[in-house]
């Protein structure tokens, strides 16, 4: 019946009634309802997931109607969980239900492009008659048509090319990278490789076929928590989120659960039916507040002299006083408490050195293979000094005694450590700790109890251990007299007495100690179910390690670590990279060439992007009186360049000359193998002709020249210090409203005049969506969304790995990041064929953390050969110097397969190594071998994606039962001890690509991590150290308290002692526009947000429509009337660094002396221009700076030592202030106007000059 004719009956369609009138029967035409049904219909649904650095790792449904993707739902079939676990699923969030609308948005990267300028210098170039190479050539070695396109980078200009043209373009921009500055000088950034690891592969093996250099990330972003590799020698192994469900007392600080952990949220939430308490440190009202039995309202930056109180209880109540009996057995077998540490004589009394060595003793204890590494704990049975098993000297040289039984000496006497020597001291010494609060004195000194020890120099000295002097370092009274220790709780002007921790923090005195006693009972009573969930707030601080090693500490004394329910669980980015060992191979390139050039992200900004040259803060204001401080009067970037030239952190470039020539000029000069070549390097460094290229950034033969980015939002995002990444790197549009010059103390360093801008000859994105990253580049790349391509993903949050898959193929002209970087080797391999040929390369390798190189620095003493304290040797006092040698006319014969190394060198993971040559004769047959003629013909191929896929899988333990088998059994004849029963029962399984995309698998156990993957408990990090006995991977094979390295003593950070924010000044440099006017002067916040991670989805239409439409500040409701502002106006935000405008959230959640914006919120929605810039308004990053620490630069010294996104210096900003204003809406001016040349020539604010 019509629908005309039904309306015309509308009074007469019900036609009969039921269930007493409730219920009625009609008739009239239902077909409208098809519209509704057809929306939700669709012809196959296929499983993906987001490859978004938010830690989800969640399954979803991909529907698919008519080749296009309709929309998602979350998946509901992941593997059964225990019964006494909730389940994972449904996991998801409000972000990834609305991701469908990025593949047909208008940011969508439909087609290659190219900066309009730029295409015309080359096309005319190419016109010339010259060939790719040449042409580019010509355009950089003519400045005026270089900075034609370099300078206006970020004002718009794109034009649409071709793949082919594109490609030439990069491919030939390489090529004389490395043909005039070197391969060093190109730079790839991606992230996260575990949310898509495959396409992070795919950039990563490019770079490292050609030489150029793959840049870290977690440190980049803070992410990267330092005191995890200072106490554990491990980086970011934390317990999966339902294990939270097995803890009994929760401490929530720092991690915005149910805003940033979704998906996993509920575990949290639902313990508490089971009786478990929670309490929550945040300084505003923050979401996870709303479910804590107890609102701890630190103020930020002060969260390590909070758990330095709880400490102090714990340790005073459990260790001192009551002795209990679980925790006094943890400490003396699983943390190095009981280990010795020598007394060094300061003034009147002492400080604390180096921990004791087997080599201090005549005939080294017996121990002939690295008594200097052997660590010394005092025997209660055997009344004597013993090296017991596990320090790292039993690591490298030997097998069988790197465990952690209690046992010592050749014939491997059972021992008992004892803690302290209160009852059997020779002597009570007054040991003076560093202490760094203004206006309380600068070394506290406190009795401790030692005993007198003669060494084998002859020397005497006092020892004491490790317990001894923290106990002491807590300010516990322990009836030894002297000063500067606590008769109670309510001593103020004791440092870490709850009373005095309260002043620093404006927590309640009562709270903390409740909270520490509490933590402590519980953990004495379930054997360490209490736990520490923390994150991004309190890691983005500069003295974060300090902060977490106080953590750390509490775990410890209360025996957490390690235990199911209890222990740390930092969650900062999508970390976990499960199968590792299959991954990096392929990632690296590891199966054709060893080693990679890997570099530390957070220097290569700082000193790329000029940010030194502003440097504010003074590291002898940071130093300790009690430190050797051998190094006073240095800068930050003077430790950095000290860090390079000893081998302890890497550089890119490495030197100031090109390594393909520096190994071509070794040959002239007589050198046949690496050994001659790296004498000629060494002396050409001995005589100064040649230098590690951060002592003089700013020349141009030491400028980075080639940027790569992809999956990533480098400059939108994660760009510490936007303003400089604009000016210096760039040479763009930009805000920095100083000069440098703050920088010009340094003595490694070499300081020009004038910064040069614009260091960069290219920079290229590959992206789905335009951000302010590809608004920045000269090319933009369109790459497959993550539902257009087929990848694999993993998290820490749970267990299982499941893939991306190809719902449907890549949009417009679009392909996969496999597929782009193939075909740019392809390109790369005929230019570099005609212009490169076989070079050899000189690669300069920082001494590797899980390798013998991590013995480099006996006793924790760098000496700087530069300076004539020592001989330059590569791998001992200098990096080591490898020769590799690239064939470039081989360059993507080599991308599309497995390699020779595989074979003939094997694999290997934290030190452990394994055959794969079954592995590798498997592949041949899965992915069928390479057809095409060259150096590859006959190998495993790597052509598809996921052929990519299998292969990681085939070659980790965490995926081949036979690979978990090979590597543990490796793992066991390290330790003694038998870990086969750990993977038994999955020996057989192989998990491939066919059965994740069916359904996500659980993964098997495997050396690679430290839990274990059971019916019987949740994984949890350390699970292994304890139950299996296995070291962590530090100096003494225990969990630390102390560091001895000379760097940590000279900082005063042997100990873990409370440091407050750093005051980076940047806040004092503001125009008298501002000043004059009502302002407030806030700390700035900048956690993560509800409606995006980072910046994905902060411009995806239906998260917008959730909340301002644009950036957003919030404010304190009582700090905004104070000038004016009330909610939703626009404020600028602004200090030295730049300006950001915004809009402002005015309310009481948010407490006084802090802003929080959002991370990260880009500039390219809603945002006008900043009246005291005259630029675009800024992003969060806009008023930042990073700043680098010295601690986190010490390599070659155990755990203390470099690996790429496991230690090196972090991009910390959170200690910055900013001056917040009123803009009134008459003032707002969206600089929508015609580029002019003025403008295009005025990159600086008006009255800023070149420096």
């Amino acid at each position: 019946m019509s629908h005309f004719l039904d309306r015309l009956r509308f009074f007469d369609k019900v036609k009969e009634t039921f269930s007493n009138g409730h219920g009625i029967v009609t008739n009239e035409d239902r077909n409208w309802e098809d519209a509704y049904r057809n929306r939700w219909r669709h012809d196959k649904v296929v499983r993906s997931t987001h490859g978004v650095n938010c830690t989800g790792g969640c399954s979803w449904k991909i529907f698919v109607k008519n080749g296009l993707v309709s929309f998602e739902m979350q998946q509901t079939d992941y593997p059964r969980t225990r019964e006494d676990l909730p389940n994972h699923e449904p996991r998801g969030c409000q972000r990834g239900a609305s991701f469908s609308w990025y593949l047909y948005s208008p940011h969508r990267i439909k087609y290659p492009m190219i900066r309009g300028r730029l295409l015309d210098l080359y096309r005319a170039e190419r016109k010339a008659g010259r060939d790719p190479v040449e042409a580019w050539e010509a355009i950089q070695k003519d400045p005026a048509k270089r900075e034609k396109y370099v300078h206006v980078r970020g004002l718009g200009g794109f034009v649409r090319t071709s793949w082919d043209e594109v490609t030439e373009i990069v491919a030939a921009a390489n090529v004389y990278t490395i043909k005039k500055w070197g391969p060093d000088r190109i730079y790839g950034f991606s992230p996260i490789p575990a949310m898509s690891m495959i396409s992070y592969a795919a950039g990563a093996r490019y770079l490292s076929l050609i030489g150029g250099a793959c840049g870290s990330f977690y440190d980049w972003y803070c992410d990267l928590p330092a005191a995890s590799p200072q106490t554990w020698g491990e980086q970011t192994d934390v317990p999966e989120a339902a294990d939270w469900y097995n803890s009994t007392y929760l401490i929530i600080t720092g991690a915005n659960l149910p805003m940033t952990r979704t998906p996993d949220a509920h575990f949290a939430t639902e313990v508490r039916y089971k009786g478990t308490k929670i309490v929550s440190m945040a300084p505003d009202y923050a979401e996870y507040v709303k479910f804590a039995d107890l609102w701890m309202p630190v103020k930020q930056g002060t969260d390590a002299a909070a758990f330095l109180a709880m400490g102090h209880v714990a340790l005073k109540e459990f260790l001192v006083e009551k002795q209990d009996p679980y925790f006094t057995e943890y400490a003396r077998k699983y943390t190095d408490l009981p280990m010795q540490v020598v007394l060094r004589k300061h003034g009147e009394g002492y400080v604390s050195d180096r921990n004791l060595r087997a080599s201090d003793f005549d005939n080294n204890l017996g121990e002939s293979n690295n008594p200097e590494w052997k660590t010394i704990v005092f025997d209660k049975k055997g009344g004597r000094f013993v090296a017991p098993n596990g320090s790292i000297g039993f690591r490298w040289g030997e097998d069988g005694k790197w465990n952690l039984l209690e046992k010592a000496g050749a014939g491997q006497a059972e021992t008992e450590a004892e803690l302290t020597c209160m009852d059997s001291h020779d002597e009570v010494v007054s040991v003076g700790f560093p202490h760094f609060v203004p206006g309380e004195p600068a070394l506290l000194y406190r009795n401790v109890p030692a005993r007198r020890l003669k060494l084998a120099s002859g020397e005497e000295a006092f020892v004491t251990s490790v317990f001894d002097m923290q106990v002491a370092q807590y300010g516990i009274d322990r009836g030894l007299g002297g000063a500067n220790v606590a008769s109670s709780y309510d001593d103020a002007n004791v440092a870490y007495t709850p009373a005095w921790a309260a002043k620093q923090t404006g927590v309640k005195a009562a709270d903390l100690e409740r909270t520490g006693r509490e933590f402590a009972e519980n953990a004495s009573k379930t054997k360490g179910k209490s736990m520490v969930i923390m994150g991004a707030a309190i890691n983005h601080w500069y003295h974060n390690d300090l902060a977490y090693r106080a953590i750390m500490n509490l775990l410890h004394m209360c025996g957490c670590v390690g235990q199911t329910g209890g222990g740390w669980a930092h969650y900062v980015g999508q970390e976990k990279l499960r199968p590792q060992a299959g991954w990096a191979p392929i990632a690296f390139a590891l199966d054709w060439q060893r080693p990679p050039r890997h570099m530390n992200s957070t220097s290569f900004w700082y000193f790329h992007t000029d940010q030194w040259r502003y440097e504010t803060v003074d590291a002898d204001s940071l130093l300790s009186p009690a430190g050797p401080c051998r190094n006073k009067g240095s800068s930050l970037a003077d430790y950095n360049v000290k860090a390079v030239r000893m081998g302890w952190l890497p550089s890119a470039p490495h030197f100031n000359r090109n390594p393909i020539e520096l190994a071509e000029e070794a040959a002239r000069a007589g050198a046949t193998d690496e050994a001659s070549v790296s004498k000629y390097v060494v002396d050409q460094l001995k005589s100064g002709a040649l230098d590690v290229s951060f002592a003089d950034p700013d020349a141009e033969e030491n400028w980075p020249r080639n940027l790569i980015v992809w999956r990533a939002n480098l400059i939108g995002s994660s760009a510490k210090g936007h303003e400089y990444f604009l000016k210096h790197l760039l040479g763009a549009q930009n805000g920095v409203m100083q000069e440098g010059g703050a920088g010009n103390n340094c003595k490694e360093v070499k300081w020009r005049e004038h910064g040069p801008t614009g260091k960069l000859d290219l920079m290229v994105d590959i992206n789905f969506r335009l951000n302010s990253t590809g608004a920045y580049s000269d090319i933009i790349l369109p790459t497959a969304t993550w539902y257009e391509k087929n990848d694999l993903n993993t998290t820490d949050m749970h267990p299982f790995i499941h893939p991306l898959g190809e719902a449907v193929t890549p949009g417009w002209e679009s392909k996969s990041d496999w597929q782009i970087f193939r075909t740019l080797a392809k390109t790369f391999t005929a230019l570099g064929a005609k212009h490169l040929g076989t070079r050899k390369d000189v690669v300069s390798l920082p001494m590797q953390h899980d390798s013998p190189m991590e013995l480099a620095t006996p006793m924790g003493v760098g000496k700087d050969w530069k300076h004539g304290e020592c001989d330059p040797i590569p791998g001992k006092t200098m990096p080591m110097l490898k020769l590799v040698e690239r064939d470039y006319a081989q360059i993507y014969n080599k991308y599309i397969a497995l390699g020779p190394l595989m074979v003939k060198l094997g694999n290997n993971v934290k030190g452990i190594d394994w055959d794969t040559t079954q592995e590798y004769e498997e592949l041949k047959k899965c992915n069928y071998p390479v057809q095409v003629e060259g150096v590859s013909k006959g190998m495993p191929s790597l052509e598809e994606d996921i052929y990519v896929c299998d292969s990681v899988m085939r070659m980790a333990p965490e995926t081949n039962g036979e690979v978990a088998h090979k590597s543990w059994s490796a793992l066991s004849k390290k330790t003694g001890i038998d870990h086969h029963h750990l993977y038994a029962g999955r020996h057989e399984d192989k998990i491939t690509f066919r059965d994740i995309v069916a359904q996500p698998r659980k993964i098997i156990t495997a050396p690679t991590w430290s839990g274990i993957e059971s019916e019987t408990v949740s994984y949890t990090a350390g699970y292994t150290n304890i139950h299996e006995h296995i070291p962590f991977r530090t100096l003494t094979g225990r969990a630390h308290f102390y560091q001895d390295h000379e760097w940590f003593l000279d900082f005063g950070e042997g100990f873990c002692a409370y440091k407050p924010p750093v005051d980076l000044k940047a806040h004092e440099k503001v125009p008298d526009s501002v000043r004059n006017k009502p302002h407030l002067t806030l700390s700035w916040i900048t956690p993560h947000s509800k409606w995006g991670i980072h910046s994905s989805y902060q411009d995806n239409l239906r998260m917008l429509n959730l909340f301002r439409g644009g950036p957003y500040v919030w404010l304190s409701e009582e700090e905004a009337a104070t000038i004016g502002i009330r909610d939703n106006d626009w404020v600028e935000a602004i200090n030295a660094n730049g300006a950001t405008v915004a809009r402002a959230v005015v309310s009481q959640r948010i407490p006084r002396g802090m802003a929080i914006m959002y991370h990260a919120q880009e500039k390219n929605v809603n945002v006008p221009g900043s009246n005291t810039t005259g630029k675009r308004g800024g992003i969060l990053n806009s008023v930042t700076r990073v700043i680098v620490k010295p601690t986190n630069m010490v390599g070659g010294y155990a755990q203390l030592a470099y690996s790429f996104n496991y230690y090196g210096t972090v991009g910390c900003q959170r200690d910055e202030v900013v001056v917040i204003h009123k803009i009134e809406d008459q003032d707002i001016d969206w600089l929508e106007r015609p580029l002019t040349p003025e403008r295009e020539a005025q990159r600086n604010p008006v009255g800023i000059g070149k420096k």
